[in-house]
């Protein structure tokens, strides 16, 4: 699957649609945000089977705001509409295809355990 841009109007959507959402927070003046998307679509590439979308921060700043990111490009995770994985900086492919992958095996029945699923009703959803 293609990587996609996400707007607030599609995230609770494509939250609550995908298995696996892998977001990458962004902006088009951020340079190393530019030497981090070809990594971030190359991975998109050989993960077909997860939802791969980018958060433009200056044109969705509500959704940035909303989840807190203070840095970008930050890269977010959602599995089973639970964020599971959080962290500013680019990363290289090797991390990102590693990430994709332990996210891939989590028992998602322990994560539920510990952690507040996705609500796109709440208002108090933070990451």
């Amino acid at each position: 699957m293609a990587v996609q841009a996400l707007t607030a109007d599609a995230f609770d959507e494509t939250i609550t649609g995908n298995d696996i959402v892998v977001i990458d927070f962004w902006a088009p003046w951020c340079g190393p945000c530019k030497s981090f998307a070809p990594v971030f679509e190359a991975v998109a590439d050989e993960n077909p089977d997860v939802a791969f979308v980018k958060v433009n921060t200056d044109e969705e700043g509500a959704l940035a705001q909303h989840f807190g990111i203070r840095s970008i490009p930050t890269m977010m995770i959602f599995r089973e509409q639970v964020i599971v994985f959080q962290q500013p900086g680019a990363l290289p492919r090797g991390a990102v295809t590693d990430i994709v992958e332990q996210v891939r095996k989590l028992d998602m029945a322990e994560v539920k355990r510990a952690a507040k699923p996705f609500d796109p009703s709440a208002d108090d959803q933070q990451a």
